[in-house]
C-alpha cells in the first residue's frame, strides 16, 4: 500500500535530519553536577528545531526524537536506559515546533515555533530530571532533587537560547537553497 502523503523525499530527509540530531548532540560540553549528575551544552537542540520546521510535526518530531535517542544509545550508554524518554522529549521538541510553524514560514513565525519547541522541551526535560533522574533514579531527596534540577537549568537556557537564535536562521537558509533547486516543499 503506498502512502502518497510520505515521499521517499521525505523520508531520506527525515533520516538525514535524525542523522544530523545524533551529530549535533554530539558536539557538546559535558559538565559535572555537585549532586552527581551532569549537564551538557549541545547543538543537538538547533536540528531538532530545525526538523520540526522543515518537516512538520510529525517527521520532525520522528527525526528529533529518533536521533536524540539514536545519540544516547550510541555514544552516552549510560543513557541507553532511558533512550526511550529522550525518544519522547526531544520528539515533543520536533512535534510542538512543527505545529506552531504549520504551512506559513517566515524568520518571525520559525522564531516563534522554535521558542515553542525549546519552552515544551525544557519543561519535559526539567520535569523528568525531577521525579526520574532525582527522585526515581539517584533516590534524592525532594530538596536535593530540585537543587539538582537547578543545576540543569542554565544549560537547559542556554541550549535554547541557541537553538532560538541559529535554528530559524538556518532554515530560511536551507528553504532558499531548496526553492532555488526547485526541491520545495520539504514538508
Amino acid at each position: 500500500m503506498n502512502n502518497p502523503s510520505i515521499s521517499t523525499k521525505k523520508v531520506v530527509t527525515t533520516a538525514l535530519l535524525a542523522a544530523l540530531t545524533v551529530a549535533g548532540s554530539a558536539l557538546r560540553i559535558t559538565l559535572p553536577l555537585a549532586i552527581g549528575d551532569t549537564t551538557s551544552f549541545h547543538l543537538g537542540n538547533i536540528i531538532c528545531a530545525l526538523s520540526g520546521i522543515l518537516l512538520g510535526p510529525w517527521l520532525g518530531g520522528l527525526a528529533a526524537g529518533l536521533g536524540s535517542a539514536l545519540y544516547d544509545i550510541l555514544f552516552y550508554p549510560a543513557y541507553i536506559s532511558e533512550c526511550w524518554i529522550t525518544f519522547l522529549t526531544k520528539g515533543a521538541y520536533g512535534v510542538a515546533v512543527g505545529l506552531v510553524i504549520g504551512k506559513s514560514w517566515g524568520y518571525g513565525r520559525a522564531t516563534l515555533a522554535t521558542l515553542a519547541g525549546a519552552v515544551t522541551y525544557a519543561v519535559l526535560y526539567l520535569t523528568k530530571s525531577y521525579f526520574y533522574s532525582g527522585l526515581l533514579k539517584s533516590g534524592l531527596t525532594p530538596d536535593a532533587a530540585l537543587v539538582m534540577v537547578a543545576g540543569k537549568t542554565p544549560a537547559t537556557i542556554f541550549n535554547a537560547v541557541v537553538a532560538i537564535v541559529f535554528a530559524p536562521m538556518l532554515a530560511i537558509a536551507i528553504r532558499k537553497a531548496l526553492e532555488r533547486n526547485h526541491l520545495m516543499p520539504v514538508i
